[in-house]
């Protein structure tokens, strides 16, 4: 059985695309640029926030506005990273079940690291044993430093920790940390998108999501 679950943290734990939505537009508009849809933003997430603003700004944009462009984008997201941001449906009872079971979890993520932090302490105190975002100090995935460090912490190996996500990043993340890799539906990809990235399994429902880890 699994002793150690990592998981992703948009579109896997927090529906957090409202709120990056929001921050996104609000740093275009302070450059006059085109605001983004929903859709676009979503097809946009997933290697973090550089990336995400450099496919939001327009093709052209020279660097040191998109530099301004994403600094604008940082500092209101941290300010409004909670305004509509919220737990999919059973995830915290999945969390609690999980831990009740002695699995340990961390949570591995793209989004900026003081961000993955206090979201991770909001929406579920006492539930997560190690939070990692992306700064200097932490990589940003696909690659698998800190998914690698997070089994080194917990004593874990390849045959014993698994890790969840939504997205073909998360996918090529615990491939390439060689760990199996738990694709859930409800976040930013589709299912397609998913079974072509090549992943172990997938998921519709936490309940899909407890059961392959206590396998």
């Amino acid at each position: 059985m699994n002793k150690l679950a990592i998981f992703d943290l948009d579109g896997t734990l927090l529906n957090t695309l409202g709120d990056l939505h929001s921050s996104v537009n609000f740093a275009l508009r302070k450059f006059r640029f085109p605001e983004r849809s929903l859709e676009e933003v979503r097809g946009f997430v997933g290697n973090g926030v550089v990336k995400l603003m450099e496919r939001s700004t327009p093709d052209g944009t020279d660097p040191q506005t998109q530099q301004k462009c994403l600094d604008c984008f940082r500092k209101h997201y941290l300010c409004h990273l909670a305004d509509t941001t919220a737990p999919y449906e059973g995830v915290t009872q999945l969390l609690r079940q999980l831990r009740a079971e002695g699995i340990k979890i961390a949570v591995v993520s793209n989004k900026l690291h003081p961000a993955v932090e206090d979201l991770c302490e909001s929406y579920f105190p006492g539930l997560i044993d190690k939070a990692v975002g992306v700064s200097s100090e932490h990589q940003r995935k696909p690659n698998p430093v800190n998914v690698l460090k997070a089994l080194d912490i917990f004593g874990a190996d390849r045959y014993s920790a698994v890790y969840i996500g939504d997205s073909e990043v998360d996918v090529q993340t615990a491939h390439n940390a060689e760990l199996k890799c738990i694709a859930v539906t409800w976040g930013f990809r589709t299912r397609d998108e998913l079974v072509t990235a090549g992943a172990d399994f997938i998921a519709d429902n936490c309940t899909q999501v407890k059961n392959i880890i206590l396998i």
